[in-house]
């Protein structure tokens, strides 16, 4: 398969071909953008002329073409010089976005994109914004520039090492996983983010990965709507839901080339549907751990602009980041929150929730999508049908064995052995207590024991803190119980037990966690 840098050219190629006037890059990347460009150019035979304006030196020769076609640095009479440049000439516009709300430089490129039909010029805005005027969209093609390829991004990494002469002590794999860490950056951002490690220690080996990682998750934040997690929980560290991990497990492999080559397809993604405080949100970041994949967190209400277009804007930059940063993990968090419709935004929730839909039906890149959600009546219908996620998972009020091992693995957190509580009468007193209550629990012990000179907790601590605290179960009793009645109805598979023979030979038929043995 041809990498993304790849048919980028291909597509700037046919469209030169095709005697596109008026051609729109939409990218950041300008200095990216003009070397694809001129290297399109320079592949023609013979090679087209290619010029470059921008707002301060005006027209200059790039590429191929050595000649000046003029000083101008107003639009307009830039404009006006180039029905005076060669009939095949390439004109790269730089900063012509600037002039988007100018009626008479939207006039001069509609009148020149529909006079150059007959010759072979062509005029390339390159923008980091999608906004385009309605009066010229008819008259352009507009292609958005996707972030580097991990091909890409290895060529720049070898230009850097031969020109530095540094040492290079990375192993094949190392060299693979910096590539990784650095996709989804900006050429010029994963240029910087080489050369800090190249510098600061003058070599470059399998240690350096973590601080190009440090140094994405820094660039994402700016993003705003995405948000770089380390991966640094372990299954270990979520108590019970046995059947959801052995069902994440049969797919640790499933998002690898390997896979691929056999003919699975990339697992779609999961939705978790439960009572608040049973670990959805530690759930999404164990994956990550469990899959050694990055995990993203989206952040919907970062996706709302201001101004016209700039909502559905943001969400294809975050999506189309997300397929380059992949195979990754988008986690969306609360997702009821949300896709919760306004009526005053003139349907721009709409129109973003069914951005997001379309992108998790159609999507190809092994990106896996972890939706969250505790209101299960506030989600759309159409949002959990089959075929945007493989699967949707309950996670309910934890059983006895569970509330054993939650315990176990909160107090292992703690430095504390296990070994030395009495876990089995816990998890019986804690009847009710959802995983996040549970941890409290441990920790108002701590603190108990920490005021009395500083000795360790026992068990005795713990119950006292059981007796204190009021569980979601009893002070939400009616909400608890509609949603436990949710998966009851057969909605939904149980992240603890695993289907049942029943279950097995008929589909329809869910496992009741309060008919489970061992459940209460």
């Amino acid at each position: 398969m041809d990498s993304p840098d790849t048919e980028m050219l291909a597509q700037i190629d046919l469209s030169l071909r095709a005697r596109v006037t008026l051609l729109v890059l939409h990218t950041a990347e300008e200095e990216r953008a003009v070397r694809m460009v001129q290297e399109v150019c320079s592949r023609w035979q013979p090679p087209r002329p290619c010029l470059s304006w921008d707002l301060v030196d005006g027209f200059s020769g790039a590429g191929p073409a050595q000649g000046r076609a003029g000083q101008s640095r107003d639009p307009l009479a830039a404009l006006d010089e180039l029905e005076k440049t060669d009939d095949a000439a390439v004109v790269l516009l730089k900063d012509f976005h600037e002039f988007w709300g100018n009626p008479a430089v939207k006039r001069r490129l509609r009148t020149l994109a529909q006079k150059f039909r007959f010759s072979r010029r062509t005029m390339v805005v390159i923008t980091p914004s999608l906004k385009v005027p309605e009066e010229i969209r008819d008259e352009s093609v507009v292609l958005q520039i996707p972030p580097p390829s991990a091909r890409e991004l290895e060529r720049e990494l070898d230009r850097l090492l031969l020109g530095s002469g540094v040492q290079n002590s990375l192993t094949p794999l190392g060299k693979e996983k910096l590539i990784q860490a650095a996709l989804g950056m900006t050429l010029n951002q994963a240029r910087r983010s080489f050369s800090k490690a190249i510098v600061k220690r003058g070599t470059l080996d399998d240690r350096d990965i973590e601080g190009v990682v440090a140094e994405k998750k820094d660039i994402l934040s700016q993003s705003e709507a995405l948000e770089f997690y380390s991966a640094t929980e372990t299954p270990e560290n979520v108590g019970g839901l046995s059947a959801l991990k052995e069902w994440l497990r049969l797919r640790d492999r499933a998002l690898s080339q390997e896979a691929r080559e056999y003919g699975l397809p990339a697992p779609k993604g999961i939705a978790l549907i439960g009572i608040p405080g049973t670990g959805k949100s530690l759930t999404a970041k164990m994956i990550a751990g469990l899959w050694r994949i990055p995990l993203l967190r989206l952040d919907v209400g970062a996706l709302f602009g201001s101004f016209v277009g700039e909502s559905e804007e943001r969400t294809r930059h975050a999506l189309s980041l997300a397929e380059t940063i992949s195979p990754c993990i988008l986690w969306i968090d609360e997702m009821e929150k949300a896709f919760s419709f306004g009526n005053g935004d003139s349907g721009t929730s709409q129109r973003v929730f069914a951005s997001i839909l379309t992108w998790m039906q159609d999507k190809t890149a092994p990106c896996f999508v972890v939706a969250t959600a505790n209101d299960v009546s506030a989600l759309p219908p159409e949002l959990l049908r089959k075929g945007r996620f493989d699967e949707i998972f309950f996670l309910d009020l934890p059983s006895l064995p569970e509330r054993r091992e939650i315990f176990s693995v909160h107090l292992r957190k703690r430095k504390c052995l296990a070994d030395e509580y009495d876990l089995d009468l816990l998890a019986r007193v804690s009847e009710g207590y959802v995983g996040s209550e549970i941890e409290q629990t441990v920790i108002d012990a701590m603190y108990l024991a920490f005021n009395q000179q500083m000795r360790r907790i026992t068990t005795e601590d713990i119950l006292a803190a059981l007796q204190s605290q009021v569980p979601l179960s009893v002070s939400q009793r009616e909400v608890v119980e509609g949603l436990r009645l949710w998966l009851r109805e057969g909605r939904a598979l149980s992240a603890s037990f695993p289907t049942t023979p029943e279950r097995q030979e008929n589909p329809s038929i869910r496992l009741d966690p309060l008919k489970a043995p061992g459940t209460r």
